[in-house]
């Protein structure tokens, strides 16, 4: 099977660091794949908090990848090594990306893409590789959560909260999150947590007494500095809180104390940076654990809404918004 390869195409540039307002349209020359990377036909792509912070001028892509935005896309493969590569043009894939995503044609490394499960369409595969990347990485490939254990997932109606809380039941954690409305905790009940409206009840409390003062084993946390001596307080012996952003700010004052009094462990973590060789062994792992949960749906990824690329703009002041419950993703037209 071969694709025409256009020799333009469309993408979403960032116009001047700022608003949604300065998303535009444009057209640029197609990509070219390198050794042991492919060359990717997108038909959607995931949008994820880092495409604001990018978009705002707070995160740069790494040296090397793509000034345009978007860090996971579904497609087919376009162009490969037909000698050296696992896969045929014309097959169906997801991949994780370090920039680029949003446009018609994208270059992936090979061993971060992955066959898309069989069950999925083209918009949910592409709201899997960034969440499930994360959540496996932080919660499963090092081993931080266990079967019987408990975790409390804030921002639990996000896309990271969404695969978070799914992962943990699948794999027999008990699961609490905090979330903005009780619309979102209804919601949630749906796929296997125990919800706190944080606006109206103190989670530590809720916590405290849902656990009989143990507190919970894990805390997977996107808030930063706001939440973090009720953090500490909220996590049990032995616990573990693991910040994967700062959207409470990241600077503060710490009582080291309770660190040290309860043995806890605070892990940072960052996705895009890593390297290929890190990432292919989270993705070889999807593929031999996450994967046969997703089509035995068991697990799914939860679509909010879709936009086409003409939307982008409405697409990012709905992420920015928070009231979506689960991914928001782009349609790419050529």
């Amino acid at each position: 099977m071969d694709i025409k390869i256009s020799k333009k195409m469309n993408c979403i540039e960032i116009a001047k660091f700022g608003g949604p307002e300065n998303l535009r349209v444009t057209s640029i020359p197609v990509p070219l794949p390198k050794k042991n990377e492919v060359l990717i036909k997108v038909y959607a792509a995931g949008i994820n908090r880092p495409d604001i912070m990018q978009r705002q001028g707070n995160y740069p892509p790494p040296k090397g990848a793509s000034p345009i935005p978007g860090l996971e896309i579904s497609g087919v493969i376009a162009k490969v090594d037909p000698t050296s590569s696992k896969f045929k043009i014309g097959e169906k894939v997801c991949a994780l990306v370090t920039g680029g995503g949003y446009a018609g044609y994208c270059i992936a490394p090979e061993a971060q893409t992955l066959r898309i499960p069989n069950n999925l369409s083209m918009i949910e595969s592409a709201a899997l590789p960034e969440t499930f990347f994360t959540v496996w990485a932080n919660l499963f490939h090092n081993k931080m959560l266990s079967s019987g254990e408990s975790i409390l997932i804030h921002g639990g109606a996000s896309g990271i909260g969404t695969t978070a809380i799914q992962l943990a039941n699948a794999f027999g954690a008990k699961v609490y999150t905090t979330v903005g409305s009780d619309d979102k905790c209804k919601s949630l009940d749906k796929i296997g947590s125990k919800n706190i409206n944080y606006k109206k009840r103190d989670f530590v409390k809720f916590i405290k007494k849902e656990t009989s003062g143990k507190g919970v084993d894990v805390i997977l946390d996107i808030i930063g500095a706001q939440y973090f001596d009720q953090n500490l307080e909220t996590l049990s012996k032995n616990g573990r809180l693991i910040l994967l952003a700062f959207q409470g700010g990241f600077q503060k004052e710490i009582n080291l104390l309770p660190i040290l009094k309860k043995h806890l462990i605070v892990r940072g973590s960052t996705l895009r940076p890593r390297s290929i060789k890190e990432k292919s062994v989270i993705a070889k792992e999807l593929y031999k654990k996450v994967w046969p949960l997703i089509e035995n749906k068991i697990v799914k990824p939860i679509i909010y809404k879709t936009f086409s690329m003409y939307d982008v703009k409405k697409a990012h002041e709905l992420m920015e918004s928070s009231k979506h419950i689960g991914k928001i993703v782009l349609r790419i037209e050529n």
